[in-house]
């Protein structure tokens, strides 16, 4: 309670008394302050990964500079404009609803190639036993890497001499039935918008200037019926994911479906990362704990091992199925990075404890240990600096009168009641000692967040899941993401169900990565 807002007069003694409590309170809203502020010049101006800020003139406005620049501006008055009333034209048909032969593009600027035909009936016949009258054409939206084209298929009508029949081949049946899309602009169209961020709307302005003329909605079509084909696949992939022994999970956001009036609902992505480095970013609708186990399920290999930052729904999961819970070194690490801000050199000398594990998860990878060599070189050379580092945070407690609101006081507390699950790592070789992996993984989310920013619907979000889980897996194996899903949008409908598993991308590259099916457009000259 302020001195000035009390009742009545204070002795000079109850003043004396009175005046070290405020200097309590305003000390730690002091702190508080502090660290709030370091925190946003780290975001605005600095490095947001876990290095530290190298102080010095860089030419930039400080945060103080920056907000009195934002209070200072005057918003501009909102402009006014007369609108005239008119009338609607009726809806004239789109070309890419009509016949199949209306070209739905300007032939003077879009590169065709010409395929041509020939019909069976024709086959072996000398050349005066039949008769060309003319020809139907079709047209196919194809891709390469960073053009897009048309096939033209030139198919032959003639007339049989011998019976008078007039015969013409039919046209190449593609992966969607009725569709003008060729595979090869379906496979870059998924391509183009979840590895490379690029969204539907400004692939269809890009296909415009190009002299290209669809719809924006068959676009989303094509896309989602893409997909459709590649959800066994993915499901394929999830089951290979689950039936790891030891799985890496996290949990980012994403905005998706309509929630209230003119907002979004918070949804959420769950990656699961498995040992065979196979990624799955399944969706639910919340961060509840329940998704866990939706996710995982409640039946796991023997010594199955989870691997998860701090979040107490991963304890949880792990307690009820007996799982070993282990814990990630890096979150840790980055408590202590934050608190520098608050109490530098305590917390410089935590992150070099954890610093010198780092170390030896380096030589590690350089010699390429095997499981049992690196097993021993970790208990020989990590466990003594994890139980060091340990020592030193029991003797900061018991050294330091830190307030529990101390940003170096949260972070040592958060490793002290996480000991158990760091530790894993030591016991185990195939237990990494972070979750990195899994978050260079889910990147793919965050950036795609900052281009197509949300999804419409749950669907919608679901299908972001699935093509990010296969696209990611392709990096992670070093496959082609294109050349995959050209070959995989192919082979699914006519692939046994019973072996779908051999079409995800781990398994892709051993049965079909040495000769995987091609488009139309790759069997002519570039």
């Amino acid at each position: 309670m302020n001195l000035a807002t009390r009742t009545g007069v204070l002795s000079l003694d109850e003043a004396a008394a009175f005046r070290p409590q405020q200097v309590v309170e305003l000390s730690r809203e002091l702190v508080s302050a502090r660290h709030q502020l370091e925190w946003f010049k780290r975001q605005v101006f600095g490095e947001k990964s876990e290095r530290r800020i190298i102080d010095g003139a860089n030419g930039q406005m400080n945060l103080g500079e920056a907000i009195n620049v934002e209070q200072t501006a005057t918003p501009p008055s909102p402009v006014e404009r007369p609108v005239a009333a008119h009338t609607r034209r009726r809806a004239t048909k789109k070309p890419d609803t009509g016949d199949d032969s209306v070209p739905f593009f300007d032939e003077t600027r879009v590169p065709i190639e010409v395929i041509e035909l020939s019909a069976p009936e024709a086959e072996g016949l000398a050349p005066d036993a039949f008769e060309v009258i003319g020809h139907k054409e079709s047209f196919r939206l194809a891709q390469r890497p960073g053009s897009t084209v048309v096939l033209k298929y030139r198919r032959p009508v003639i007339k049989l001499k011998a019976t008078q029949v007039i015969v013409c081949p039919n046209a190449p049946v593609g992966v969607i039935e009725g569709s003008r899309a060729d595979v090869s602009f379906i496979a870059g169209l998924l391509i183009d918008k979840f590895a490379y961020h690029l969204p539907f709307y400004r692939q269809h302005q890009r296909l415009g200037d190009n002299g290209i003329t669809v719809s924006r909605p068959w676009l989303t079509q094509i896309g989602q019926q893409g997909i459709a084909l590649l959800e066994p696949v993915y499901d394929a992939q999830f089951d290979s994911v689950r039936a790891s022994r030891v799985k890496a999970m996290d949990e980012t956001p994403i905005k998706a479906g309509r929630g209230k009036p003119g907002k979004l609902k918070a949804a959420y992505f769950w990656p699961v990362y498995g040992e065979l480095d196979e990624v799955c970013f399944p969706f639910f609708e919340s961060r509840r704990a329940e998704h866990i186990e939706q996710a995982l399920g409640l039946t796991h290999a023997e010594g199955a091992v989870l691997l998860s930052d701090g979040y107490s729904a991963y304890a949880h999961y792990a307690t009820k199925t007996g799982l070993t819970h282990a814990q990630c070194w890096a979150h840790t690490r980055r408590k202590l990075f934050e608190a520098q801000d608050a109490e530098p050199q305590t917390a410089a000398q935590g992150l070099d404890l954890i610093g010198g594990l780092y170390a030896v998860e380096d030589h590690i990878r350089e010699q390429k240990l095997s499981a049992a060599r690196k097993l021993d070189y970790r208990l020989m050379h990590a466990k003594p600096i994890v139980e060091q580092f340990f020592a030193w945070i029991n003797q900061q407690f018991e050294a330091q009168g830190l307030l529990p609101s101390n940003p170096l006081t949260k972070a040592l507390a958060y490793a002290r009641e996480r000991r158990c699950g760091l530790e894993v790592y030591l016991i185990d070789p195939d237990v990494p000692i972070d979750t990195n992996h899994l978050e260079r993984a889910l990147r793919a989310i965050p950036m795609g967040r900052k281009n197509w920013l949300f999804s419409w619907t749950e669907l919608g979000a679901k299908h972001v899941g699935i093509m990010q889980s296969l696209i990611v897996t392709c990096r992670l194996h070093q496959i082609d993401p294109y050349d995959y899903l050209v070959d995989v949008l192919q082979r699914v409908g006519q692939h046994p169900a019973s072996r779908v598993h051999e079409l995800t991308p781990r398994l892709w590259k051993q049965h079909f990565a040495c000769n995987p099916l091609r488009s139309a457009l790759h069997t002519r000259p570039a």
